[in-house]
């Protein structure tokens, strides 16, 4: 085992991409290939182990075993990541220098009614949210009044804008529960911000946080007000300097990502009323413009120098 050999788990049925650059970006810093492993054998009813060995730790899956220090972790999957809590705690007990490790903020980043719950304790400004679990159609009218009629809908696990409706009228709101009931989740309603440009499109930012620093901002343009703001939903991105975001909305995404305990995260946010969290994210999608350079390489320093975030 060599000091610079990197161990990069992802969830190999995942068709977003992080897998490739981060290998790029492992291979650009340490000269080295990463040792690819499917993190599926690490979920939940997988034949996985993880042990230490020497220095490092070994990992066994699939009747074969791979030796390093340095773990990434990325591109697991939402709905996935209760089942790979256990592999953090082993990856966290044997020492792994990984990112990671943080099953605890992992969840509270993944399930947004306890995102909200942390903005809140935290005093992390967000726009006002109730969490609807079965609600009868009284209650459900009665927190979108209480919202003033404009919200949107999402469940409380989900990714790229899936299953998030812009609701206006009681009609909606009627057709959204349904939705939910029908896919067996909880679900959340947040009253609209008003993010508009001046042109009636929806807009919104990312920022990627590492450490205490923002690596990469992006603002999200939508044409489609009635849309979330995500690239799958036709959504255009365009890269920013980190100076460039409106005044605020750094050090927010900073506190954001500290109040949830991730040592990194896209956080999605607005200028609009007051500058406000929607969202924060443990495996943001690097994107295809300068994501290498401006996420994936950070990324991977940040596992073989602790120091460089």
């Amino acid at each position: 085992m060599a000091r610079d050999d990197v161990i990069l788990m992802t969830d190999h049925s995942s068709t977003e991409g992080s897998r490739d650059v981060l290998a790029l970006a492992v291979e650009r810093l340490t000269g080295r290939a990463p040792i690819l492993v499917d993190a599926r054998h690490f979920m939940s009813g997988g034949d996985g182990r993880v042990d230490p060995a020497g220095t490092g730790l070994r990992l066994t899956a699939g009747g074969r075993s791979v030796t390093a220090d340095t773990v990434l972790v990325y591109e697991i999957p939402p709905h996935r990541r209760r089942d790979f809590e256990a592999c953090q705690h082993l990856l966290l007990a044997h020492g792994a220098r990984s990112l990671g490790t943080g099953a605890e903020a992992w969840r509270a980043a993944t399930e947004k009614d306890l995102t909200v719950a942390r903005l809140t304790r935290d005093g992390i400004p967000h726009m006002p949210t109730i969490t609807l679990r079965r609600p009868t159609p009284r209650i459900a009218v009665e927190a979108f009044e209480r919202l003033g009629g404009d919200v949107w809908a999402r469940p409380t696990v989900g990714m790229g804008g899936g299953d998030v409706f812009h609701v206006t009228t009681p009609r909606q709101l009627a057709d959204a529960a349904v939705h939910y009931a029908d896919l067996g989740v909880d679900w959340l309603i947040a009253r609209d911000a008003g993010n508009f440009t001046p042109d009636g499109r929806r807009h919104q930012y990312r920022a990627v946080v590492l450490g205490e620093r923002i690596v990469r901002a992006v603002e999200h343009v939508q044409p489609d007000p009635d849309a979330p703001c995500n690239e799958s939903r036709g959504a255009v991105s365009t890269l920013l300097a980190v100076d460039d975001l409106p005044a605020g909305l750094a050090e927010l995404a900073v506190a954001a990502t500290r109040s949830l305990g991730l040592p990194f995260a896209g956080v999605d946010l607005a200028a609009e009323s007051g500058g406000v969290v929607f969202e924060v994210n443990v495996h943001p999608v690097f994107g295809t413009d300068q994501g290498l350079e401006t996420v994936a390489l950070p990324y991977v320093a940040a596992h073989l120098d602790p120091w460089s975030n």
